[in-house]
């Protein structure tokens, strides 16, 4: 893994709050703020030039550029929501380049257990009952953001963890 654990342990407190918010957030009304996604560029923005080399920090914001590319062309084809695709815009910079097909992995695993995790709770009356105004409960759409934000919590808590 390239991101080294000093790396991450900058990253890590400040990311999870913002993604158990957008993940909350996302199940609950399908949507990703706005507010979300600028708050964890700004995590990046701020501690990136503590946690990273000078450079690599810099480097960084071309994932973003690609990524906000790609989102903005699979948002237009209708295949991805538009706070996914600004939220993995967000994400991008906090992902090492060597380290893209290891996080796609744990992004698709993530997805995976999301996605199994989510429609169980959805076909459970205690849950659904405890959050009976959740429009993902009701959707056909997945809330992406409920796979997407653990995943990058994922990341970084393996670099420092491991």
């Amino acid at each position: 893994m390239a991101t080294d654990w000093t790396t991450a342990a900058w990253f890590l407190p400040l990311v999870l709050p913002i993604a158990l918010w957008v993940a909350w957030s996302d199940m609950a009304t399908m949507k990703i703020p706005n507010k979300a996604v600028l708050a964890l560029l700004a995590v990046f923005v701020v501690v990136g030039p503590i946690a990273l080399p000078f450079n690599d920090y810099l480097w960084r914001y071309a994932h973003f550029g690609v990524v906000i590319v790609l989102g903005f062309v699979l948002s237009s084809l209708g295949t991805m929501g538009a706070g996914d695709a600004k939220f993995g815009a967000a994400m991008a910079p906090f992902i090492a380049r060597q380290d893209v097909v290891l996080f796609m992995f744990l992004l698709g695993a993530t997805t995976i257990a999301a996605f199994l995790l989510h429609r169980s709770a959805r076909s459970s009356n205690a849950i659904r009952s405890r959050f009976p105004e959740w429009e993902s409960w009701t959707r056909r759409e997945f809330p992406m953001g409920f796979a997407l934000a653990p995943a990058l919590v994922f990341y970084l808590a393996v670099a420092v963890f491991t």
